[in-house]
């Protein structure tokens, strides 16, 4: 689409251009806090599905349209809720809204943990991963409270820190941040760690049901393993009160398993 056919951000002005999305929809608790937070940093927008898309991992739309429609925010912030997943909030957002890239975008603040093999099939996450392919410095945030009336005030000057800290000096091209707070009263929290992520995973069952016509159903239930005994992670420094700070990357290369494939298989 031509430069001339996007929407223009209606603010011209040199404050930091800040995307804000998230997987809760535009609706959420935590988008609001986040935005809010963020006008402090630089202009705001807004791009976040128009329903929860929880657990979408980094899933596109392709074959049915996308609609994308301004809707009423606070005062200062620009808001728009898009029928699709939070990666295309990020492309639309990019493609459609921006007449530039953002110099920021932040997802979340999530409802709930998005730390250790969480990431993977966060939508929250994947928003913020889809930034980092567009070259845009990027940070996903999440609160451990699944509660809709979690208390997102909590750990929001830590949101504000740490968005300025990658407004001044930006991580590695490639990398974002994934960044996880405890559900702690702020004087409880002990502050941040830099982490790796933890060697955990859910075990998964299927819960067998039957709905009022007598037909069989499935819901997906099981529980959370944290196989990890470091004290390096984002699991260890959550349980001990920290805020968790992860640098991820978008490059799934395995890059140990090169040298083993090369010494040990017989390839023709």
């Amino acid at each position: 689409m031509k430069t001339k056919d996007k929407i223009k951000v209606s603010k011209e002005t040199d404050r930091p251009l800040i995307l804000v999305t998230n997987d809760d929809g535009v609706t959420a608790p935590g988008i609001k806090a986040l935005a809010i937070a963020m006008k402090a940093l630089g202009d705001v927008y807004i791009v976040a599905p128009d329903k929860g898309q929880s657990g979408m991992g980094h899933a596109i739309t392709i074959n049915q349209p996308l609609r994308l429609q301004k809707v009423a925010y606070e005062e200062g912030i620009e808001a728009y809720q898009c029928s699709g997943t939070p990666v295309d909030c990020v492309k639309l957002a990019v493609d459609i809204i921006f007449h530039r890239k953002p110099d920021l975008c932040v997802s979340g603040i999530n409802h709930g943990s998005n730390a250790s093999i969480n990431v993977i099939y966060s939508g929250t996450m994947s928003a913020a991963v889809e930034a980092a392919l567009e070259g845009i410095p990027s940070i996903g945030f999440s609160l451990c409270d699944y509660r809709y009336e979690a208390d997102f005030s909590q750990g929001i000057s830590y949101c504000v820190q740490l968005a300025q800290l990658m407004l001044e000096n930006p991580v590695p091209e490639g990398t974002l941040l994934n960044v996880n707070i405890p559900s702690l009263p702020k004087n409880k929290i002990k502050g941040i760690k830099i982490c790796r992520q933890a060697n955990a995973k859910w075990v998964e069952e299927f819960d067998k049901r039957k709905d009022p016509r007598g037909q069989e159903y499935y819901w997906l239930t099981g529980r959370f393993v944290n196989k990890d005994k470091g004290e390096d992670t984002d699991e260890w420094a959550l349980k001990e009160g920290f805020i968790s700070v992860t640098p991820v990357q978008y490059d799934l290369t395995a890059h140990h398993a090169i040298s083993f494939i090369n010494q040990n298989w017989k390839l023709s």
